[in-house]
């Protein structure tokens, strides 16, 4: 009767018990929780941490009344009463040093009181704890839990992260630096720092790092499923000339040499000045950052495509806008591009965008039949953008606005896109937006 009184309680009631009646069962059932020297193992205990850091809302290292509260109500399903925090509590004073700081619970008492709980045989509370944080019988982290489904993605969809979850994530970054993020995860998270990147390029890592931070328990959904949208195909957005999409893939390709590299890296504000100063090893051929569309905030994917003309796989031409980059001081630079455009996107509906890049160099004449310009207007592309990146500040983005304005409206005729009042419309938007948020910040750094 006892025992069956027991497992319905809460934890300040479950203490009482135990501290009035111990119950002992068998080593063999707490086996994996606890050794044979009343030592809880170090998988258990890294387990238990992990949860202890999910719970930590605030990241000050304690839980308080409200997050036990919400552990308790996300575990067992049942308010604490304030006297039952205080039993909790006080338990843990009285037997470990540091295990309450500031009225909380600190990660020291947080195992404390699981370890006393195996003790006392009452393991099927840790283990109810495990099991709600997504732990199997070996202690880690269940397959179902990690990847709650398998998402078939139709052609010419894409995954995203739904603004609910960006604002989770925002919150994690917000509030945790970089080590104590990456304690909840067994390994480094590959493109961790910039999750809309994940979401579209390995929507099952994303479904991965979003489990290993406890989103369906911070969230309380039912798993992280929840967090991705599939957009609509394109051809709808075609058919309507219009998207609710708000990522956008951008391929770049340009022989070696071509300013690629320097293109993706000036995307994230660096110039020539801070890209030399980067390890080879620390550069990506991914670059994401945002651009703003008519006020509408949009994110750019940037992918830099191998320079291996004969061995373009589909993925490197999937994309919802092509940028061919040359670079303006090289004779022999634009011939690449103007392979690449004629082979693979001259009879497909993919706008296209030719980049002279190294503007401040002495521009050469290309040696091709026809001039960048030329072959541009023979092929009803807008023309060539002068770009560079050895600027004295962060360079110029007016050009990744109107690579996105054209990846969102590929419906938009050539005559527009060629149209100084088209451009006008889009930098008049963006600029716009600018400085109502720089006025809204003024405004909120007033009040505060």
């Amino acid at each position: 009767k006892s025992q069956t009184t027991i497992c319905n309680c809460t934890w300040g009631q479950r203490l009482y018990f135990l501290e009035k009646c111990p119950l002992f069962e068998s080593n063999c059932v707490i086996i994996l929780l606890i050794g044979l020297d009343s030592q809880m193992k170090p998988a258990c205990i890294k387990a238990l941490t992990r949860i202890f850091k999910v719970s930590d809302l605030d990241n000050d290292g304690i839980l308080n009344d409200n997050e036990l509260n919400f552990f308790q109500r996300t575990c067992f399903n049942a308010p604490l009463a304030s006297q039952a925090l205080e039993d909790v509590k006080n338990v843990v004073r009285k037997n470990v040093i540091d295990g309450v700081c500031d009225n909380g619970l600190t990660l020291k008492g947080f195992l404390f009181l699981h370890t006393l709980f195996i003790q006392r045989g009452r393991h099927e509370t840790t283990w109810t704890v495990l099991r709600r944080f997504g732990y199997d019988d070996d202690l880690e982290l269940h397959q179902d839990y990690l990847f709650p489904l398998t998402l078939k993605i139709p052609p010419d969809c894409t995954t995203e992260l739904n603004h609910d979850a960006y604002l989770f994530l925002q919150s994690v970054f917000d509030k945790h630096d970089k080590v104590l993020t990456l304690t909840v995860f067994p390994f480094t998270p590959l493109f961790f720092p910039v999750p809309r990147l994940t979401t579209y390029l390995d929507v099952q890592r994303c479904l991965e790092y979003l489990g290993y931070l406890g989103y369906p328990i911070i969230s309380e959904q039912e798993s992280q499923a929840v967090a991705i949208t599939v957009t609509r195909d394109k051809k709808i957005d075609l058919q309507k000339k219009q998207t609710q999409r708000s990522v956008f893939r951008c391929n770049v390709f340009g022989d070696s040499g071509s300013g690629k590299s320097g293109f993706l890296q000036a995307f994230l504000g660096r110039n020539l000045t801070r890209q030399n100063i980067i390890s080879e090893q620390h550069m990506s051929y991914y670059a994401i950052s945002t651009a703003y569309v008519y006020g509408q905030e949009k994110y750019l994917l940037l992918h830099e495509v191998f320079p291996d003309f004969n061995v373009l796989s589909d993925a490197d031409q999937a994309c919802d806008i092509v940028c061919l980059a040359y670079d303006a001081s090289n004779p022999h630079s634009f011939e690449y591009c103007a392979r690449v455009f004629k082979q693979y996107f001259m009879d497909t509906k993919t706008p296209c965008m030719m980049i002279a890049a190294k503007s401040d160099l002495q521009e050469t004449k290309q040696l091709y039949a026809l001039t960048p310009l030329e072959f541009c207007r023979k092929h009803k592309m807008p023309p060539p953008q002068a770009f560079t990146c050895n600027t004295a500040d962060e360079p110029c983005k007016d050009i990744y606005t109107k690579l996105t304005t054209m990846a969102m409206h590929p419906h938009v005729t050539q005559a527009d896109l060629k149209s100084s009042t088209f451009w006008l419309r889009v930098s008049v938007g963006a600029t716009v937006f600018a400085v109502l948020g720089i006025a809204m910040y003024r405004v909120l750094l007033k009040q505060r």
